[in-house]
C-alpha cells in the first residue's frame, strides 16, 4: 500500500516565515530551510529575532489567518486523497498549521510543536522526532507502507531520497543543480501525473 508523503510550506502553502517577515517587515526572517540545511540552528535564530523585537505567537498567527493555499493546491490535494493515503509531514508546528488545515480539507499533517510562555512569547520548540521527515518515512515503511514523497527544501531530502519515488516540487535552482537524480516538477498537474505513475 502506498502513502504519499508531502511537505507543506512552499508546496501546498506559501511559507508562512516569509510571508511574516513582509508583515512584519523584518527582512531577515525570509531566510528558509531552502537557505539553511540546519532546521535547529534556524529556529533557534528565528526566536532570537522574535525576542529582539517583542512579537510572538498571536503576530505570527495574525499573518497566518490572512494566508490561503497555493492557486491549485487544494484541489491537487483532494484529487491525490481520492486515488491514495497523503499524509503531509512538516516541520512547522501545530500552532500555525491548524488553519491551514482548514482551508485544504483536513488532511492528515505530522509536525512539530512550540513551547508557549503566558505573554505569547514563543519560548522554544519541540521537534516531533530527530530528523522527522526521514524518521517518518522510515517508520510507515516499518508498517509496510511504500513511501511516495515531494517537497521542496534541503530539510525534504532524508524523505524523498528514502522514499520508493520522490520528486522536487517547485524548488530553488541550486536544489534542483545538486540533486538532478530527483525529477523537478513546477506544476500540480504535472507532480499529480508523476505520483500517479508510480501508485
Amino acid at each position: 500500500m502506498n502513502v504519499v508523503c508531502l511537505d507543506l510550506e512552499g508546496v501546498l502553502v506559501p511559507e508562512i516565515w516569509i510571508a511574516f517577515a513582509e508583515a512584519s517587515g523584518i527582512p531577515e526572517l525570509k531566510r528558509t530551510t531552502r537557505d539553511e540545511p540546519d532546521y535547529d540552528k534556524l529556529m533557534k535564530w528565528r526566536l532570537s529575532v522574535l525576542r529582539e523585537h517583542g512579537l510572538g505567537i498571536r503576530e505570527i498567527q495574525e499573518t497566518i489567518a490572512k494566508i490561503e493555499p497555493l492557486t491549485g493546491a487544494k484541489e491537487f490535494l483532494d484529487e491525490l486523497r481520492s486515488l491514495t493515503q497523503v499524509i503531509i509531514v512538516s516541520d512547522t508546528f501545530t500552532q500555525f498549521a491548524a488553519p491551514l488545515m482548514k482551508k485544504l480539507g483536513m488532511p492528515t499533517i505530522f509536525c512539530n510543536s512550540l513551547v508557549i510562555a503566558e505573554n505569547g512569547e514563543i519560548t522554544d520548540f519541540k521537534m516531533r522526532v530527530e530528523n522527522s521527515k526521514y524518521t517518518t518515512v522510515k517508520a510507515l515503511q516499518s508498517m509496510g507502507f511504500d513511501t511516495i514523497a515531494a517537497g521542496d527544501s534541503y530539510n525534504d531530502l532524508g524523505m524523498i531520497r528514502a522514499s520508493k519515488a520522490g520528486f522536487l516540487f517547485r524548488s530553488t535552482e541550486q536544489i534542483k543543480a545538486d540533486f538532478p537524480q530527483f525529477p523537478a516538477y513546477e506544476s500540480f498537474d504535472d507532480l499529480l501525473e508523476a505520483i500517479k505513475k508510480v501508485l
